[in-house]
């Protein structure tokens, strides 16, 4: 047992002591603290005690898009902690192309009696998808929460990262280092965060560079790495020695774009991601991108949820989450300035 509670104590950075008075189920152990021990039980793969095995309070849904882009795995493991912390067991419901619909999920999901549900980034994002379903869950009363794309008269509690503060933040950082050629690689404009990011980008060309253009330096595509490398290919071609792209997996694609043209990235060309993925820190080069605020939304989301399943009704007004820039080694001096 001494190894034990040494190697937890370790993990969760707290003393033995505190480790065991959580294992026993004492009182005295905050909140916090508890959550780390127990966080630090599941990583080391010992069992919870039968002790700390509490009821749950409920079942509550989560919607995400798919796994692919790592941003969602964070988002879902932030909310699903946070809802075992407040005493309900999370369902995980992810798509795929060709898989469960959203709509075949929340079927599900009403069939299992959940006290509520949880989406991100889902069709409430998409502004060529209806928004009656959200109406009919809410008629039901069914708490829910959007995350990443408000939908303009549903009624339930919005949290987004402030695409447009992202963008600034991207746009004066290329701006600093030289650049006056900057592109941006962006997906599918019917989505809400896209089309954010697409007019703060529109407003910053006419801003710091007197350029109303912007069409000429904006290619649309897909939220892949695949995306990214075809719209990178064409920003390239017609001499832009920037790009800012809509996601990290698009900054991946650029990179390897800008590679397979015998570039340097970012002696020849700047490339910025979005969302501070787990990992990005670590490509070649290591990726400068704008984070987003992933365990403050989540957190905000899941605290949300839970008042609304206790009949506290909350704000209906979009809670926007300032991102933050992370600069590491794939933006450099613009070559023109050099």
């Amino acid at each position: 047992m001494r190894t034990r509670l040494t190697d937890l104590a370790e993990q969760a950075g707290v003393s033995t002591a505190t480790v065991s008075r959580v294992l026993n189920g004492k009182h005295g152990v905050s909140t916090q603290t508890r959550q780390a021990v127990l966080a630090a039980l599941d990583m080391l793969g010992y069992e919870r005690p039968e002790k700390l095995h509490t009821r749950s309070r409920g079942l509550v849904g989560l919607v995400v898009p798919e796994l692919t882009n790592p941003v969602f795995p964070a988002f879902a493991q932030v909310v699903e902690s946070m809802l075992s912390e407040a005493g309900y067991t999370p369902l995980l419901c992810t798509q795929s192309p060709g898989g469960t619909t959203e709509d075949q999920y929340v079927e599900m999901l009403l069939e299992h009696s959940v006290a509520g549900i949880v989406f991100i980034s889902g069709l409430h994002a998409d502004t060529t998808a209806g928004r009656d379903r959200y109406h009919r869950l809410r008629s039901r009363g069914m708490p829910i929460v959007l995350v990443n794309g408000f939908a303009e008269g549903v009624d339930a509690p919005a949290v987004s990262s402030d695409d447009a503060a992202a963008m600034d933040l991207a746009f004066r950082h290329l701006i600093s280092l030289g650049h006056r050629r900057i592109g941006l690689a962006i997906g599918p404009e019917r989505f809400v965060p896209a089309q954010r990011k697409v007019a703060a980008f529109t407003d910053n060309l006419a801003r710091h560079l007197d350029d109303t253009d912007p069409a000429s330096h904006i290619v649309t595509t897909l939220f892949t790495v695949e995306g990214g490398q075809a719209a990178a290919g064409e920003l390239i071609a017609t001499g832009h020695t920037a790009i800012i792209c809509g996601s990290d997996l698009m900054a991946l694609g650029a990179i390897r774009a800008a590679r397979a043209r015998g570039l340097d990235v970012p002696a020849d060309i700047s490339v910025v991601g979005y969302d501070d993925s787990p990992l990005i820190a670590f490509t070649d080069p290591p990726l400068t991108t704008v984070r987003q605020p992933v365990q403050a939304m989540g957190h905000a989301a899941v605290s949300a949820l839970v008042a609304e399943i206790n009949g506290v009704r909350g704000t209906r007004t979009e809670l926007l989450f300032h991102p933050e820039l992370i600069v590491r080694g794939s933006t450099g001096v613009a070559p023109a300035v050099r």
